[in-house]
């Protein structure tokens, strides 16, 4: 069974923590940008698509980053309990077509339409 693993967004202008259960990227735990100063800092983000349905992420603010991951860990328990594996199966289908979509682009290949 997969746990949860936490790795540091190099690539944001913020602190943010990207979510992984396994391979599927599931979250995201990050400060916020242009709030205002009286409002939550940190934001967070639970699920994945493909492999849900519209609105089953769920989202929110916190005051702190303790306060954001012990949300996240809730919402996630509740998210988690609803999928099966053909959910994240479906998530990582989409993940690597999508890399074999642009690493054609950048060759100059014309790519097909993807077909469900």
């Amino acid at each position: 069974m997969s746990h949860l693993t936490r790795r540091r967004d190099r690539d944001a202008h913020q602190e943010s923590w990207l979510i992984y259960y396994g391979d599927v990227h599931v979250g995201t735990i990050s400060l916020r940008s242009g709030n205002p100063a009286e409002t939550d800092p940190w934001q967070w983000r639970c699920g994945f698509y493909p492999g849900s349905r519209p609105g089953e992420c769920t989202s929110g603010t916190s005051a702190s980053f303790e306060s954001a991951r012990a949300a996240f860990s809730a919402a996630w328990a509740v998210f988690l309990s609803n999928r099966a594996e053909a959910d994240f199966e479906e998530w990582r289908q989409q993940r690597d077509w999508t890399a074999r979509k642009y690493a054609a682009w950048e060759r100059g290949e014309r790519v097909l339409t993807r077909r469900a």
